[in-house]
């Protein structure tokens, strides 16, 4: 395939270029310095040029919090962004890939989130993550939207880098334990993202490794295979948070992949086998 990734210096980004590169499609991955995708303008010529077989849309605003604040910056980037993308993508009949988040629904669901489940984003950034995927939405068979959770990779920073930080900062964390996701590694996404891509589906799927857990069973997992005692992580509420989070999360954004299981795919693996090899990495 001619591969066109937009937000290619990004964790996911980087995975996705390279795992394309990889399988010997032609990859054109560009960061925010060579394609600024709220540019409607840069967007179309862009396509225009590359004529990709399809775009894997990784360029999004993803600072949760800071989006609470920066709502309408929050909409250009994950919304309206989206519609120039889509524009361009059906000019030139091509697949696009848009990837969303789990911050879509307000987390107060009693069992995991399948793909027909009714959204309800209870912040900025769910809300422009959203209208992201209204626009992609929009071009109708030749869109899928991939919606995931609590990404993690190499190559940015994520709820791991962020632990093996601290444990060598700190003797005690704490971390809350009623949140509950599904941790998904860049590795194993941008395979998935990938074949989303080279079978052109369409419309919505879940895409994250399996194992449900809360943050605070998470980051012990990280601690423990950093090597160190995972008794040093305290379990708080969410309530206990001081400075409280400007954004609230989803309780629960535990992620039912039935689309992918229903069409007779693999599930993504358990995510404690990715954890193990990005420690390894990370720490090697």
């Amino acid at each position: 395939m001619r591969i066109l990734v937009t937000g290619a210096d990004g964790q996911l980004g980087r995975d996705v270029a390279r795992v394309c590169a990889e399988a010997g499609d032609e990859v054109t991955p560009v960061g925010r310095d060579r394609l600024d995708i709220t540019d409607r303008a840069a967007v179309h010529a862009a396509v225009a040029a590359l004529r990709p077989d399809a775009v894997i849309n990784c360029a999004a605003h993803t600072a949760v919090d800071a989006c609470e604040s920066e709502e309408e910056r929050a909409h250009l980037i994950n919304g309206l962004a989206v519609r120039w993308l889509a524009e361009a993508v059906d000019t030139h009949r091509s697949h696009l890939v848009q990837i969303s988040t789990d911050y879509v629904f307000d987390g107060t669901l009693d069992r995991p989130y399948h793909e027909w489940d009714t959204v309800n984003p209870t912040s900025a950034y769910g809300r422009s993550k959203l209208a992201g995927e209204t626009e992609a939405a929009a071009l109708g068979s030749r869109a899928a939207t991939v919606r995931t959770s609590w990404v993690c990779g190499e190559h940015g920073n994520n709820m791991v880098a962020t632990v093996l930080r601290l444990i060598g900062e700190r003797d005690h964390l704490s971390f809350v334990n009623d949140q509950i996701g599904n941790p998904t590694f860049t590795a194993d996404l941008a395979v998935a993202l990938r074949e989303v891509a080279l079978e052109r589906r369409s419309g919505i799927h879940h895409l994250t490794n399996t194992g449900p857990v809360s943050w605070y069973e998470f980051v012990r997992e990280i601690v423990s295979a950093a090597g160190r005692d995972p008794s040093m992580v305290s379990p708080i509420t969410t309530a206990d948070l001081d400075p409280p989070r400007p954004a609230p999360r989803p309780a629960n954004s535990v992620l039912d992949n039935a689309v992918w299981r229903l069409a007779g795919h693999k599930p993504l693996r358990h995510h404690s086998e990715p954890l193990a090899e990005l420690v390894a990495r990370l720490t090697g």
